[in-house]
């Protein structure tokens, strides 16, 4: 009976995580159409976040949900909706001078949900000392999203399997993770964030994998590289248990300094795993 309640509790998190996105979507309705952007995406957005750290409160967890959800607006930008360079060069421009602290543009919808991200988070003590971590963060992502789509655009160069790895941030989870931890203002976290980060990105290249395993028919259909187009499954698989057991590693010495973070950044790894063995978090098939 405990262990149905703590799954309840969590399970509420959720919903009312999925409730607040939803109202973020339909108050950006140019940046979030309806298709993608359904109720199941926002529903599993919330079920990543709650079931990751499930000792918070859904107003620590408001803010971390909605940076996913700046993600996956940059991810359908580039990936699907760019049609030049061009026009990822100055999406990049725009949202790195909002990070900076300039106002957005009028007509700039992702820059205004960032600004508006960017903003809340200022209220908290420690944005001050670790804005520059999060544009570099922020920096990170958009290059790594922009050198996808250059690869797509000439199947002749296409990256070697490492090299796809090493780009890993284009799934923008160590950027959402900045978030969390600037917005937990918590001096012990804040002090192994360089660990942390280092530890995150070892993460996030294990997230990268797992997703492929459970997107390859969908990234098939939608034009999208994945780690299956360049090498076998069994590689893949490999690939991730060497990264599962490097991360376990990064992770043990951060039990005894900032244990909840450890073990927020372990959670990721076994969601994840268990999610992506029968779904996607994009709604549209």
């Amino acid at each position: 009976m405990m262990v149905a309640a703590e799954q309840g509790r969590i399970c509420a998190l959720v919903a009312q995580g999925q409730r607040d996105l939803a109202k973020v979507a339909a108050s950006h309705p140019d940046l979030f159409p309806d298709k993608p952007f359904d109720a199941a995406l926002f529903g599993n957005v919330a079920m990543a976040i709650a079931f990751g750290a499930p000792w918070c409160d859904p107003a620590q967890l408001r803010i971390t949900n909605r940076a996913v959800l700046w993600g996956f607006a940059v991810d359908w930008l580039i990936d699907h909706e760019a049609r030049s360079r061009d026009e990822i060069d100055r999406l990049t421009t725009r949202c790195l001078a909002v990070a900076d602290g300039a106002p957005p543009e009028s007509d700039d919808a992702l820059g205004i949900f960032l600004a508006e991200l960017r903003d809340e988070l200022a209220t908290v003590p420690a944005f001050a000392a670790y804005r520059d971590r999060l544009r570099e963060e922020i920096r990170k992502v958009l290059a790594a999203m922009a050198r996808e789509w250059d690869w797509k655009q000439n199947a002749g160069t296409l990256p070697d399997f490492a090299q796809y790895l090493d780009n890993a941030a284009n799934l923008a989870c160590t950027v959402v993770n900045v978030v969390h931890w600037i917005h937990t203002d918590d001096p012990a976290t804040l002090a192994q964030l360089d660990a942390l980060l280092a530890a995150s990105d070892q993460v996030q290249r294990i997230l990268r994998l797992v997703n492929d395993l459970g997107t390859y028919e969908r990234d098939r259909r939608w034009g999208d590289l994945n780690a299956l187009m360049l090498v076998s499954r069994a590689e893949v698989e490999q690939r991730i248990a060497e990264l599962v057991t490097e991360a376990g590693t990064m992770l043990e010495p951060l039990r005894d300094s900032c244990p909840v973070q450890a073990d927020y950044l372990a959670r990721q790894i076994g969601f994840s795993s268990g999610f992506y063995r029968s779904t996607d978090f994009w709604g549209v098939s």
